[in-house]
């Protein structure tokens, strides 16, 4: 069982439901960006190679922006940080859903996704705070809230956009409720940080590089299955491509239910049950979907995959704020950049290997990765 009896922040229930808020909005605010994507490209007349340009943005804005979050949020504190990352983040998605110009477009994606990035270690950071000060196991609760928020923004945009609003419009309309929302319960997130005198840089413990190793792992599995799920039942499984993504959403409902359920499983199994099983049940959910000639058996094997890695980044932040080999700020900002990495080259990685060979080895290659995770579960809880 995880160590949490050490309560070193008095946290109310206040703190609580505004540190839900904080991970809720910045699902919201990252999930707006899918619906806006083929708006962008049309607006801006651009074609593939210029489109995958522009996504690689999001991901370096936040890259870049992370190594000096932990510095930030130890002068102004986590409401400050996530508060404007937040607001940033929904200007940032207005403009984005305006203008026309390559260059701007760029320009603005890249701002949201430092934004991004500022918010994400930040609400890393008061999550394991507020579950540290309440002496139980939350992380995963809070990544499921994340996850639920990805998901009604973009139902919410896209029906918007579907019922006839603009992309600016439907982007407004959503960006009220979000700010309303931070005004009424953002007021009770923590006012504090931590890492004060910590360098802006430092090299990465052996226990924070793990972690961050790890996470990238999970991130790539991520990865794959929103840029290349659809691919692989279109073109392997012989699905129309209308329906294709639904393999892509039965993974991410799947995800989000299971950490949402993570605070009530967590404890019960122990974080060292919940890793090997977690990466056993995705590499078994890889295989079936790959080995397994039927579109019904590829479906089931991504559902089994959302399930398996639900809860591995939420108890490796956890892992992370618990750690006393760097400063916890420090050690949040290290791992989700690392984590980032799997986000970034991890799509990219796999297009080069299904082009040297095939989209179902390169699909395999990655649910390999997670022994990594199966054999390493013990170093983290004992390290952690």
């Amino acid at each position: 069982m995880n160590d949490l009896s050490k309560r070193p922040f008095a946290i109310t229930r206040n703190n609580l439901a505004a540190c839900r808020v904080a991970f809720l909005l910045s699902g919201v605010a990252m999930g707006a960006w899918a619906p806006l994507v083929p708006f962008a490209r049309e607006r801006a007349e651009i074609g593939d190679g210029q489109l995958g340009l522009l996504l690689l943005c999001l991901g370096t804005g936040s890259m870049c922006m992370m190594p000096f979050v932990a510095r930030l949020v130890s002068r102004v504190g986590c409401r400050a940080a996530i508060a404007t990352a937040l607001c940033g983040a929904l200007l940032c998605l207005l403009a984005l859903a305006a203008v026309s110009e390559f260059s701007v477009l760029v320009l603005f994606l890249l701002c949201f996704g430092a934004c991004m990035g500022t918010a994400d270690v930040t609400m890393n950071l008061q999550g394991s705070m507020v579950e540290r000060g309440l002496g139980r196991t939350m992380m995963s609760g809070f990544h499921g809230l994340f996850s639920v928020g990805n998901i009604v923004s973009a139902l919410l945009v896209s029906g918007l956009l579907g019922v006839g609003l603009s992309p600016f419009a439907a982007v407004a309309v959503l960006a009220a409720a979000a700010l309303l929302l931070l005004a009424t319960l953002g007021r009770w997130m923590l006012a504090y940080g931590e890492g004060a005198g910590s360098p802006m840089f430092a090299r990465p413990s052996r226990i924070v590089l793990l972690l961050g190793v790890l996470c990238l792992i999970a991130f790539l599995v991520e990865g794959a299955m929103l840029d290349w799920s659809a691919v692989f039942l279109n073109t392997v499984r012989g699905m129309d491509i209308s329906q294709a993504g639904l393999g892509y959403a039965l993974f991410s409902v799947t995800m989000a239910i299971g950490r949402l359920s993570g605070d009530w499983l967590v404890p019960r199994l122990g974080e060292r049950r919940v890793l090997m099983g977690g990466s056993v049940l995705a590499m078994l959910g890889m295989l079936l979907s790959v080995l397994v000639d039927s579109q019904l058996a590829t479906l089931v094997g991504f559902v089994l995959v959302g399930a398996g890695i639900a809860n591995l980044v939420p108890v490796y932040c956890s892992a992370a704020g618990r750690q006393g080999a760097m400063p916890v700020a420090l050690a949040l900002s290290t791992v989700n950049a690392i984590g980032y990495l799997g986000i970034l080259m991890g799509p990219a990685v796999i297009g080069l290997v299904a082009h040297l060979s095939s989209l179902s080895i390169a699909l395999l290659m990655s649910g390999g990765l997670l022994v990594f995770v199966l054999l390493t579960a013990t170093v983290v809880v004992r390290r952690g």
